[in-house]
């Protein structure tokens, strides 16, 4: 049994009581099938939850000693969770899922299938998914904008439901990102990778964490983690502006030459002065946003905290 692969499947957590006893069935139902092909274990990170979702972990934890979890101090977001555990596993791969049950994680055995074959990142690419129109278009969206600008291509439809092999996961712990983006990061790293498609299900229970406003800050975290689309911007914009100001010039010029009584116009002057303090706005944001970046990996901000942890000793603790 020793000779088997360890796999770590890693399961982030905020307020999922509601789903937790089902997760741990399909869990241990799993295990129970694969037994002949693999070891498992169950590796949770509690993002501060504040519902029951953390005496639930501790119940199975005390009677099932594959059940490892680390809680945080206060929430640290949902891809610094993500990073986190994979820090806290021990298995010779890591099966990354959400708790809602919406990835299935049955779907191991494929996984693990194309990484006996040497693949270092299986990851699920969505064939479908239930959710509204608006929300689909939207995410749509951003990942087609998110894979035009980045500096590596990033694949489409998939999410973080991924199988990753120890040798990413040792190379994630050099990279240390206060805010980290993980599927630019896995992405840009190399590796043998390749998809699997599948259908996504409803949510066993609860709703989901994850809204458009959650969208929108997770897209800019990629953008400005792994484009430099938006720095460029910056130079492009100038270029652009000085251009239009020189013909702007010469046009104004040829007018006055041509009708001496041409009016002055003050419109004309205090749009253009708002244009420019506008932009000049936009460009120092985006220079921002990269300073920022620079200024929390300069600071050494941890990527999380944590308070309490199971079936975790000291030494396990890498945060």
């Amino acid at each position: 049994m020793t000779s088997l692969p360890l796999i770590s499947i890693a399961i982030p957590v905020y307020n999922e009581e509601g789903n937790i006893a089902a997760l741990y069935q399909r869990l241990d139902a799993l295990a129970t099938t694969m037994a002949n092909e693999c070891r498992l274990e169950f590796v949770f990170s509690d993002n501060s939850s504040t519902d029951t979702t953390w005496s639930m972990l501790e119940a199975l934890a005390a009677k099932d000693e594959r059940v490892r979890a680390i809680r945080f101090s206060k929430n640290f977001g949902f891809q610094r969770s993500i990073m986190a555990n994979y820090l806290h596993t021990r298995g010779d791969a890591v099966l990354q899922i959400d708790a809602d049950l919406q990835d299935p994680p049955e779907l191991l055995k494929d996984f693990l299938a194309l990484w006996r074959q040497g693949y270092h990142v299986v990851y699920g690419v969505r064939r479908s998914r239930p959710e509204g129109k608006f929300i689909h278009s939207f995410r749509k969206i951003g990942y087609w904008v998110i894979d035009r600008i980045s500096e590596h291509p990033i694949p489409r439809n998939a999410g973080d439901f991924r199988l990753v092999d120890r040798k990413v996961i040792d190379a994630l712990e050099k990279q240390r990102s206060a805010e980290p983006y993980l599927r630019g990061l896995i992405a840009g790293m190399g590796f043998r990778q390749i998809g699997v498609t599948y259908d996504r299900s409803a949510r066993v229970a609860g709703s989901s964490k994850f809204g458009v406003a959650q969208l929108i800050r997770l897209g800019l975290t990629g953008v400005f983690n792994h484009s430099l689309v938006p720095l460029r911007l910056a130079t492009v914009a100038g270029i652009v502006i000085l251009s239009l100001s020189a013909l702007g010039t010469v046009y104004y010029l040829v007018l006055k030459l041509l009708f001496p009584d041409f009016p002055r116009g003050l419109a004309s002057l205090h749009i253009l002065i708002l244009f420019g303090i506008g932009f000049q706005s936009l460009l120092l944001g985006i220079l921002g946003e990269y300073l920022l970046r620079i200024y929390r990996i300069l600071r050494k901000e941890p990527i999380a905290i944590i308070q309490d942890s199971l079936n975790l000793d000291s030494n396990d603790i890498k945060l």
